[in-house]
Order: C-alpha cells, then sequence, then structure tokens
C-alpha cells in the first residue's frame, strides 16, 4: 500500500512539473485552436458545396429562360436572382469574351480591365461549370465563380481565433512573468535589508571599539587602519539598506565621484594594471544616489580586474552630450563569448569559481530602475577584452 501512495505521489508530482501554468495554457491554446480550424473547414466545406448547387442552379435556371418553348420565366428570373446575389460569377464562351458577370461591388466601375483581372481571379478558385450555349448547340459556355463573403469570412476564422488565443497566451506570460519579477525584486529586496540590518550592530560596535583604540597611543595607528575597513563596511551596509526603496537622487560632480572610485580600486589592484579615466569635459554633473552608484563602478572595475591576469589596462571615458551623459568602462581582459554576453546580467550568472554572480544583476537594477538609465555591454571580444555602457539621461 505504502509503495503505491509513494507512487501516486511521485506521478502526482511529475505530472504537476510538465503541465505547469504556461504548459496547461499553451496546451489549452493548441486544442482550441485545431478545433477551430477543423470545425471551420468543415464549415467551409458544406458552404463551399451549397454554393456550387446555386451556381448550378443559376445555370440551369439561364439555359430555361433562353429556350424559347418556355413561356412562364418567372421561377427561372428568381432562382437567377438570388442563387447569384452573394457569390461573385463570370460567365464567357470558349474564346474567354465575357458574355455576363455579377457582383456586389456597385461601387467600382467595372471596366474592360477589371473585368479581365476579376476573371483570372475566379479562375484560380473553382473550376468552371461548363455549360451548352443554348443560342448555339456547337459552342460552350463557361461559368466561372467565386466565394461568398461568408465564406471568405469562415475560411479567415481560425486565423483570427489563432491570433486572439496567441494575443490571449501573451498577456497571461507577461502577467505572470511579471509577477515572478516582482516577488524575486521582493526577495532581493527583502534579503539586501535584512543583510544590513544584521551588519547593523557588530558594526556599530566595532566603531566603538574603535574609539576606545585611538584613545591608547599603543593602538591608536592601528585603530585608524582600521577604521578605515569598518567605514567600508558601514558603506555597504547603507547600499544593501537603500535595496528595495527610492534612493534620494543628488546632484553630483561625476569626475571626482568616479575617480575617488578608481583610486578606492587602484590601492587594492596589482601595480601592474593601468587605470585611466578621460572626459570630453571638466564640469560634469548628473542626478545620482552617490552611495549606490559608487557600487555600480566598483563592481564593473572588480569585474575587469577579475577578467584580466594581472595585467592590462582599465579605461573609464566620459562622454557629456547635451541629452545624456555616457560612461564606458573598458578594459583589456579576457572578454565575453557572444553565448555569454545576454546572460550576464542575470541574477546567478558568473564564469568564476568563487562568487554568487550578482554584482552586475544589482548593477543593472540600480542603473535601470533607481536611476532610469541604462547598463549594457557595448562591445566584448574574446581574447580582447570587454566595455560596459553606463547611460545617464539628464
Amino acid at each position: 500500500m505504502l509503495f503505491f501512495i509513494n507512487y501516486y505521489s511521485l506521478f502526482l508530482k511529475m505530472f504537476l512539473q510538465i503541465f505547469n501554468l504556461r504548459n496547461l495554457l499553451a496546451l489549452v491554446a493548441i486544442v482550441f485552436v485545431t478545433a477551430s480550424i477543423f470545425f471551420s473547414n468543415f464549415l467551409a466545406t458544406k458552404i463551399a458545396a451549397e454554393e456550387k448547387r446555386k451556381i448550378e442552379q443559376y445555370v440551369e435556371a439561364v439555359n430555361d429562360i433562353n429556350n424559347s418553348a418556355n413561356t412562364d420565366t418567372r421561377l427561372a428570373s428568381k432562382i437567377i436572382s438570388e442563387n447569384s446575389r452573394d457569390i461573385p460569377l463570370i460567365v464567357t464562351n470558349e474564346k474567354d469574351s465575357i458574355i455576363t458577370y455579377k457582383f456586389d461591388t456597385s461601387s467600382i466601375e467595372k471596366t474592360t480591365a477589371f473585368l479581365s483581372h476579376k476573371l483570372v481571379e475566379l479562375k484560380k478558385i473553382n473550376p468552371p461549370i461548363v455549360w451548352q450555349n443554348p443560342l448555339n448547340n456547337k459552342e460552350k459556355n463557361f461559368t466561372y465563380y467565386g466565394e461568398s463573403d461568408l465564406l471568405v469570412q469562415i475560411r479567415y476564422f481560425p486565423i483570427v481565433q489563432l491570433i486572439v488565443a496567441l494575443l490571449f497566451f501573451a498577456v497571461i506570460l507577461i502577467a505572470v512573468s511579471t509577477k515572478n519579477k516582482s516577488t524575486q525584486n521582493q526577495v532581493w529586496a527583502g534579503m539586501a535589508k535584512e543583510t544590513a540590518h544584521q551588519l547593523g550592530t557588530p558594526i556599530s560596535s566595532l566603531q566603538g571599539w574603535m574609539e576606545i583604540l585611538k584613545d591608547d597611543e599603543a593602538t591608536r595607528k592601528i585603530a585608524v587602519e582600521m577604521t578605515k575597513d569598518v567605514d567600508r563596511l558601514q558603506l555597504v551596509s547603507d547600499r544593501f539598506g537603500k535595496i528595495g526603496s527610492t534612493p534620494k537622487l543628488e546632484e553630483t560632480d561625476m569626475l571626482a565621484q568616479i575617480n575617488n572610485m578608481v583610486s578606492y580600486i587602484k590601492r587594492r589592484a596589482p601595480a601592474s594594471i593601468l587605470f585611466t579615466v578621460t572626459a570630453n569635459d571638466n564640469d560634469i554633473t548628473a542626478m545620482i544616489n552617490p552611495p549606490l552608484f559608487d557600487w555600480v563602478i566598483e563592481n564593473l572595475l572588480k569585474n575587469a580586474l577579475d577578467a584580466m591576469d594581472g595585467k592590462g589596462t582599465i579605461a573609464i571615458i566620459i562622454k557629456n552630450e547635451i541629452a545624456q551623459l555616457i560612461i564606458d568602462v573598458k578594459d583589456s581582459g579576457k572578454g565575453i563569448s557572444k553565448k555569454n554576453i545576454s546572460s550576464v546580467f542575470k541574477p546567478g550568472f558568473t564564469t568564476k569559481k568563487r562568487g554568487w554572480g550578482l554584482g552586475l544583476s544589482l548593477s543593472k537594477r540600480i542603473i535601470n530602475q533607481y536611476h532610469k538609465g541604462e547598463l549594457f555591454v557595448k562591445q566584448s571580444e574574446p581574447g580582447k577584452g570587454t566595455t560596459f555602457r553606463i547611460i545617464l539621461k539628464k
């Protein structure tokens, strides 16, 4: 008994994994559209047969009227009037000369060119109905006919249904994706705030101990250096605390801000790494949140350092334009393969043996959501390096 319960639970779990919401919606849409196509084709076949019968009756009625032996033609005239009302047709002789025609296109001038073009169209739709010319038994007439508006609409109805089903499916997917992203963002924000909260208590304690160590001559120099690291921890805590809330943006000297972060990274990088910062203007300001923006530059610089084997160049190029500020972070490292470029900003993606793969993901979030800008890979080539571009709108 226990075996069957476990087997059933395993089967149910596999079923739920395979037929999740997306797959179920896709299956329903496929069944719905397929059934509609078959039913529409069934209706179209029946209507096409009925329209052929009407045209055949039309031909018989014309023959009846042209038969001089018949004096009462009211029934034949009624058949001609009703059976060809909605179905376009052209009657020709053996030489393709048009004898008569009927179209529900009163607003269109029926010129010779128009009728010739329409005759070509009708020949492609249905085979003609051949009948003897009542005025000349040696000649045959050909009745070419098309499809009524109703038949055309039924033929195209499955396509309309398919488009509606695809739109419905797309809306559902967007809604589910948006909900998942919202949930993911809430998780990230919650983790970040919890991290900041957990760091707060030990940092405050360390700051108190630093003050005590500064009072002692023997440990004062050590305390000064340790204070820098504690301040750095405080900065990291503040950064995490700002995730998930709307940060305050302030007008900032971008050259000074970037140079400060470059100096910080440069002190911790190998001496063989050459850092350069160039700008097309000496007075460049932008509305940013300094701690969060520093986090972005730091992540990009660390990412560049990780891509190099202890030597090379890292260049930051700042372009001050009328409507936007462009910042390129260019390195001469290993580069990114084409298959990975689209994944570098996804949470958890990393090519390093260590790390969570969150730096670039958080950086993109900071620039895109908090600063309403853009962060993307401008250029990358394996063996030659990578350029990340930040665009801030003014």
